[in-house]
């Protein structure tokens, strides 16, 4: 084979395993751990139901915040055993002001705006309970998600666990809700394998909580503060594990501007974290955790979409060296993937538009994931992605929600 042969099939091989692939990899791992009978669960004090803080660090969230707290005293938990903390940093639009009038609120305020992690690193000072729950002032979160969450800290070496993160569903999806809900689905099986497996790699910021006593400040200018959070955890020792049963709501995006948007965002700050968890890498250390993390994270950041992009010229010349319209393998690797940006280009076409075959928007909305990677890596080498996010905006709420 030639050196571009090799190459190319190189690259078609980690593009192929980071999406597909570890995936099928995983399942296979957790069949042969069941048929052995390595998957026993921790049990531990079924009478297990500590004191939480829900900690909510918001930004003009006033739209939200009646919905939100009366979600939030409506949980299945003894509500005496709930303390709420809202940091409200920054908050221009009367937020602060208007959750002063809720009983059993604590509200923390200052007048600058530093991001979200900086007002996490300040609340944090004021949680006196053994678990701090993190959850968006904009998501509603399932009867019972606590109830849920506090089960897996039954288990002395779980540190994090970290809820669902589920998008309100419409008959007739845009490209947005219908590609954003898929991968949704796909995602939570990933975790449900890698809890099983080990360790989830990195919680959603929608809802996830972790052992009080096992927050380490993190640097001013993070980024993706839940991943970072949650994985510094499991490089102390601890697993985090998932429980879907325990979730939060929100809706989609209101359209694939505003989802790439926050895909950029998210890129770039997963870039940063890729650096800044560079240790993370050392399989001699951490092992499967390395395994898992570089597996389900670190390739979707770096090297898979870099070779999606030389993916199209390699295959064009293999192709053409052995006959564009031959029925050899690389022809027909190439026309594919010429049909899948096909479907990509139609699923602009039909963005917003009404329609029941959501599938039809997946290839637009990968598509958009892997080109929100270059553009956050643009953004990561300026410098230019602040920590104050300006937040994408949201569609219409919908009756279903969906994974």
């Amino acid at each position: 084979m030639s050196v571009l042969e090799v190459l190319f099939w190189i690259a078609l091989f980690v593009i192929f395993y980071s999406y597909l692939g570890y995936g099928m990899l995983l399942f296979a791992i957790i069949k042969v751990r069941r048929l052995l009978g390595l998957d026993k669960k921790f049990t531990g004090n079924e009478d297990y139901e500590p004191e939480v803080t829900l900690f909510v660090a918001a930004y003009n969230e006033k739209d939200y915040l009646d919905a939100k707290v009366n979600n939030s005293k409506s949980l299945n938990y003894p509500q005496n055993k709930i303390k709420q903390l809202w940091v409200t940093d920054g908050s221009n639009d009367g937020t602060p002001d208007q959750l002063k009038k809720y009983d059993g609120v604590r509200v923390l305020h200052e007048p600058a705006r530093n991001g979200k992690i900086a007002a996490m690193n300040r609340g944090m000072a004021f949680v006196d309970t053994p678990i701090v729950i993190f959850s968006d002032g904009n998501t509603t979160l399932g009867a019972d998600a606590i109830k849920k969450i506090v089960k897996l800290f039954r288990d002395p070496k779980v540190g994090c666990v970290s809820g669902e993160k589920r998008i309100y569903s419409k008959e007739s999806d845009a490209a947005a809700g219908a590609g954003e809900g898929l991968y949704w689905k796909y995602e939570s099986q990933l975790k449900k394998w890698d809890a099983e497996l080990y360790s989830v790699v990195g919680a959603a910021g929608e809802l996830f909580a972790i052992r009080t006593e096992l927050w380490q400040e993190v640097e001013k200018d993070t980024l993706l503060d839940d991943f970072m959070i949650s994985l510094r955890v499991a490089m102390s020792g601890y697993t985090i594990q998932y429980n879907p049963e325990a979730f939060a709501i929100e809706e989609a995006s209101a359209n694939v501007k505003e989802e790439l948007k926050r895909k950029v965002r998210i890129s770039a700050g997963g870039l940063q974290s890729v650096v800044r968890l560079a240790p993370l890498l050392n399989f001699f250390k951490y092992g499967t955790l390395s395994f898992q993390y570089i597996s389900h994270r670190v390739l979707r950041w770096t090297l898979t979409p870099l070779f999606l992009l030389l993916l199209i010229p390699m295959n064009l010349v293999l192709a053409m060296n052995e006959g564009i319209y031959a029925l050899g393998i690389y022809s027909i690797l190439f026309w594919g993937q010429m049909m899948f940006y096909a479907a990509a280009l139609l699923g602009w076409f039909l963005e917003n538009r009404r329609i029941k075959v959501k599938v039809l928007f997946v290839p637009y909305y990968f598509f958009i994931m892997n080109l929100s990677v270059f553009l956050g890596l643009w953004r990561y080498l300026k410098g230019s992605q602040t920590v104050n996010w300006e937040r994408a905006k949201r569609g219409g709420v919908a009756a279903e929600p969906v994974a």
